[in-house]
């Protein structure tokens, strides 16, 4: 795609709510962090966009969802995409941006060039996960993969798992500019129905393999509203998704100006590992100084890659597990 002039909109979420509908939205536009994210590796094409597709999702449903810490994705396959895992760092304070990462693991030897990136993940689950902080409950979701896209996936969790009507339109790729490098950018609208008591639906859906779809879960004036925005939905264009010389408050006003959206404060969004060598130690320290020693190399050292930044850790196998004899060293 070959984009025009650019506005300051890109790595950010704008919230929004059609006041006549009762449903709220986000839109998103991530660029700098999508390359932030897709240079800590090289992955294959299906790959990447398998990755950029889930750190959009997450950019969006994290920034629904009112976190104290931290919101992941996960999809798992028995496909040569056999991981994708998204984490969504809630600001630590007001004016602060999200933080994403993202990861994948994958059999590069199984990997089908001309197949859906979609498919190669095979038979497996989407999950959410959601992680507030110390001394709280992690909650986690699961729903099968189907659907024929992550976005169609995130749909299906939130009428299985949450009864909660939810529309993704995305459009994701690389992106080029007269006189700049190629580079990944991504743009997508939310829909969502407001939570409220309705009757929870049980028994079969309409969805792939009886799985629960928007339209099992909503009726009456409810049923008519999502259709409506929806239709108006479906007129969005891949250029108008992605930007960047689309205003996403003209977008929402192209969209839904006779749904009375209301917009609220944007969040900036940027690339973020929480990888140190502390939390390493730390998740080494459940080991015995036996089990240390397996993992202690030639050279007499423990080393860690962080998956997500790539950030590389080496230990003194004597400060690490409970059974360490020697304090760390500072500069290590």
């Amino acid at each position: 795609m070959t984009l025009g002039s650019r506005i300051a909109w890109d790595d950010t979420i704008l919230p929004f709510q059609l006041d006549r509908s009762d449903i709220r939205g986000r839109v998103a536009r991530l660029d700098g962090v999508l390359d932030a994210v897709l240079e800590q590796h090289d992955y294959p094409p299906e790959i990447e966009a398998l990755v950029a597709e889930a750190a959009l999702l997450t950019a969006m449903i994290g920034q629904t969802i009112k976190l104290r810490w931290k919101l992941s994705l996960q999809i798992r396959g028995d496909g040569p995409a056999r991981l994708i895992a998204t984490d969504y760092y809630a600001p630590t304070k007001d004016g602060a941006p999200a933080r994403i990462r993202a990861y994948a693991s994958f059999d590069k030897d199984r990997l089908e060039p001309r197949v859906n990136p979609f498919d190669q993940i095979g038979k497996g689950y989407f999950a959410i996960l959601i992680d507030q902080g110390r001394d709280m409950t992690p909650y986690q979701g699961i729903t099968p993969i189907a659907g024929g896209s992550l976005s169609a996936c995130a749909e299906t969790y939130f009428a299985q798992s949450e009864q909660l009507p939810t529309r993704f339109a995305l459009s994701f790729g690389r992106s080029t500019e007269r006189g700049s490098p190629e580079s990944w950018r991504a743009g997508g609208i939310m829909l969502q129905h407001m939570p409220k008591a309705s009757p929870f639906a049980s028994g079969g859906g309409s969805g792939e393999g009886g799985l629960l779809e928007a339209q099992d879960i909503v009726d009456g004036d409810d049923e008519e509203n999502w259709n409506r925005a929806n239709k108006l939905l479906d007129t969005v264009e891949e250029m108008e998704l992605v930007g960047p010389s689309v205003h996403p408050t003209d977008l929402l006003v192209r969209l839904f100006h006779e749904e009375t959206p209301r917009i609220f404060d944007s969040q900036r969004v940027e690339f973020g590992c929480t990888c140190s060598a502390d939390r390493v130690r730390q998740s080494l320290s459940i080991y015995s100084s036996k089990d240390i020693g397996t993992m202690t190399t030639d050279e007499g050292i423990v080393t860690a890659d962080c998956q997500f930044c790539g950030a590389h850790y080496e230990f003194d196998p004597r400060t690490l597990g409970f059974e360490a004899d020697v304090p760390p060293d500072d500069g290590e």
